[in-house]
């Protein structure tokens, strides 16, 4: 009996942790969000496929894929303007230190552009070994460390879970209500705005790179709304990002009031005046770059396709549905060239706002990715 009796308790014991393990397992949590809902399982709209090059012809092999990447890159490099040489040896000053919980919290400064400077706080949890990065990316970097806007605090969160987090923002730009980065000036601008702002996550990357806490190839970026467009642009355009979190940017064109990539501080740039701001009318047409891309028949999941095959989730809210699995599926053909499955994942809620749930989602991604 006692043997007996021994035998049921080792068997609930394990039992118990199994269960454990798998309710800690970030995979477990993320899984479910990498297969389209039935309904949108492999359609893909309207949308010209990515696999197709310029001439017509279709990528059948990972070596066809590389081709055709380097041509949508310098397709896109030649709409949006070539960026200026990035900044690979960063000079980072600390302005303050602050001790919080589990990390160490400081306010730095450094070069962004060639020719620009920003304030944000890099976030240092308590350890030896290499850890992985992320950027975090909105207006102002304040609210992504807990001090702004409830559940938009993703460099405080991933901190606390053993992340180095650095949180950049458009203070200054965001105050004056013209919100993007404009090189070499907002006067005649040889950049799109948006694309500028993936110019400054990608230095914004080579200063947690250059951190002896931080792993370099464990380096991902996530950012909400304007932020969300932000982490889009940067993560497909600059491949050393590992993974991204794009929390409802509006992934592709829409006549939508906040999918509005019309504005110039996007990519509608033309010199002052602006346009007024809005919906594009007769009466108030979009300029600049984004009528010739609607023109040409281009969008955004071109861009997407460059991620592969880097894993990427969109954490859609009212401006990025599960309609927006179209699109998606596009990165998931790419993606299956280059045998690769679980690479592009979407959750959805009602509302812009992140919530608790999304964002768990959000954490546990990169926590699967970037986490030995």
């Amino acid at each position: 009996m006692k043997t007996t009796s021994k035998l049921i308790f080792l068997i609930a014991v394990s039992l118990t942790l199994t269960v454990a393990a798998e309710a800690a397992d970030p995979w477990k949590k993320i899984e479910p969000y990498f297969t389209p809902p039935k309904v949108w399982q492999g359609k893909t709209g309207d949308y010209r496929s990515p696999l197709l090059f310029a001439d017509g012809s279709k990528v059948k092999t990972p070596a066809d894929w590389k081709r055709r990447r380097a041509e949508i890159l310098s397709e896109w490099e030649g709409l949006l303007g070539k960026w200026p040489p990035l900044i690979t040896k960063p000079e980072v000053e600390i302005l303050e230190s602050t001790r919080r919980e589990n990390f160490m919290q400081h306010r730095v400064r450094f070069l962004w552009t060639p020719n620009e400077k920003t304030t944000g706080y890099l976030l240092i949890p308590d350890g030896d070994k290499p850890r992985p990065g992320v950027v975090t990316v909105f207006y102002e970097p304040e609210t992504a460390i807990g001090l702004g806007t409830p559940n938009r605090d993703f460099a405080f969160q991933l901190a606390r879970r053993g992340f180095v987090a650095l949180s950049i923002g458009t203070t200054e730009a965001s105050n004056a209500s013209t919100y993007a980065l404009y090189y070499p000036g907002i006067e005649d601008a040889k950049v799109e705005p948006l694309s500028m702002l993936g110019c400054a996550a990608a230095n914004a990357w080579h200063v947690l790179a250059s951190r002896p806490e931080v792993d370099s190839e464990r380096i991902g970026i996530v950012g909400h709304s304007f932020g969300g467009k932000w982490s889009m642009f940067a993560s497909c355009l600059f491949d050393k990002f590992a993974c991204a979190a794009w929390s409802d940017p509006g992934i592709v064109f829409d006549i939508r009031p906040s999918v509005n990539y019309w504005e110039p501080w996007y990519l509608g740039y033309h010199p002052k005046p602006w346009r007024p701001r809005g919906v594009p009318t007769d009466e108030n047409p979009a300029r600049g770059l984004y009528p010739r891309l609607q023109s040409a028949g281009r969008d955004l999941h071109e861009l997407h396709a460059l991620m592969a095959p880097r894993p990427f989730l969109v954490s859609g809210g009212s401006e990025d549905s599960a309609r927006r699995w179209e699109p998606l599926n596009h990165s998931i053909e790419v993606n299956r060239i280059l045998g690769y499955t679980n690479r592009v994942a979407m959750t959805n809620r009602p509302d812009h706002s992140p919530n608790d749930e999304s964002n768990e989602v959000i954490y546990s991604s990169f926590e699967h990715f970037l986490k030995p």
